[in-house]
C-alpha cells in the first residue's frame, strides 16, 4: 500500500518536474526566439538603413556641390567683366603713353640728333640742287675740312645757308686768285666737287686772315660762280656756334638719294 502511494507520489513528482522542465524549456525557447527575432529585426533595420544611406547621400552631395558652384561662378564672371573694362582702359592709357613717348623721342632726335633741311638756291650745285632735302646731324658735332654744313646765319646775313668747310681754326689759308687755287696749311687742296673753276673769276671783298681764328671756320659753296660765302663780308668767317649740323644724306627726291661723302 505504501509502495503504491510512494510510486504514485514519485510519478506525480516526476510529472510535475517534467512539466516544470517543459515549461522552462518552452519559456527559454520563446525568449530565445523573441530575442533572436528582435536581433534579426534590428540587424535587418540597421543593414537596410546603412544600405539605403549610401545612395541617398551621393545625390545630396552632388546637389550641394552644384549649389556651391553656382555662387562661385557668378562672382568670377563679374570679376572677369570688370577685368575686361579695366584692361580696355589700361590699353588706351598705354597707347596714349606710347604715342607721347614716340613724339618726345622724335622731338629730341630732331633737336639734338638730326634734322631735315631743304636746300634753297644753287650755290652748292652740282653736289646739292635747289629743293633737295638733306638729313643733317648735329649731336656732339665739330666742323672739319670738307664737311658740308648748315649755318644759321653769316656776319651780315640772317638767313640759313649751306656751304662746304674749307679751313678750320688754327689752319692757314690763302686764296690765290691769280692762279685760281686755294692753299690750306701750305697745300693746294683738290676740289673735284666744284662746278666751274675755283673762283670762276669772282673775287670777294672780305679780307681773309692768314690764320683762321679760334672758334671760326672758312666756308665756300661748290658753285663758285654764284655762291655767297666767306669770300664776302656778308658771310665772312663763321662762328662754330652758328653751325646747325653736318649734312649727311640727300633724302629727297628719291632719284637723288645719296651719301654726300
Amino acid at each position: 500500500m505504501s509502495k503504491d502511494i510512494s510510486s504514485k507520489y514519485d510519478d506525480e513528482l516526476e510529472n510535475e518536474f517534467s512539466d516544470v522542465d517543459l515549461a522552462l524549456d518552452m519559456d527559454y525557447d520563446e525568449k530565445t526566439v523573441s530575442k533572436s527575432k528582435k536581433f534579426d529585426d534590428n540587424f535587418k533595420e540597421e543593414f537596410m538603413a546603412a544600405f539605403e544611406e549610401v545612395p541617398e547621400e551621393k545625390p545630396s552631395r552632388k546637389k550641394k556641390a552644384k549649389k556651391d558652384k553656382t555662387p562661385v561662378v557668378n562672382p568670377n564672371a563679374k570679376k572677369f567683366e570688370a577685368a575686361n573694362a579695366d584692361g580696355m582702359t589700361a590699353g588706351v592709357y598705354d597707347w596714349i603713353r606710347c604715342v607721347i613717348f614716340a613724339i618726345a623721342i622724335v622731338v629730341v632726335c630732331l633737336t639734338f640728333v638730326f634734322r631735315l633741311v631743304e636746300v634753297d638756291g644753287s650755290s652748292m650745285d652740282d653736289t646739292l640742287n635747289n629743293k633737295d632735302k638733306v638729313i643733317v646731324t648735329n649731336l656732339f658735332y665739330t666742323p672739319h675740312d670738307n664737311d658740308i654744313v648748315v649755318i644759321s646765319h653769316g656776319e651780315q646775313y640772317d638767313k640759313p645757308i649751306i656751304k662746304r668747310v674749307i679751313a678750320t681754326e688754327g689752319q692757314t689759308i690763302k686764296l690765290d686768285y691769280e692762279n685760281d687755287k686755294i692753299i690750306v696749311d701750305g697745300v693746294v687742296i683738290p676740289e673735284s666737287y666744284i662746278k666751274g673753276t675755283t673762283f670762276s673769276n669772282r673775287k670777294g671783298d672780305y679780307d681773309v686772315p692768314e690764320v683762321v681764328p679760334k672758334g671760326k671756320i672758312f666756308v665756300m659753296g661748290d658753285n663758285r660762280l654764284v655762291s655767297l660765302d666767306s669770300r664776302y663780308k656778308q658771310i665772312g668767317l663763321i662762328d662754330v656756334n652758328n653751325v646747325i649740323g653736318k649734312a649727311q644724306v640727300v633724302a629727297f627726291p628719291f632719284d637723288r638719294i645719296k651719301y654726300l661723302y
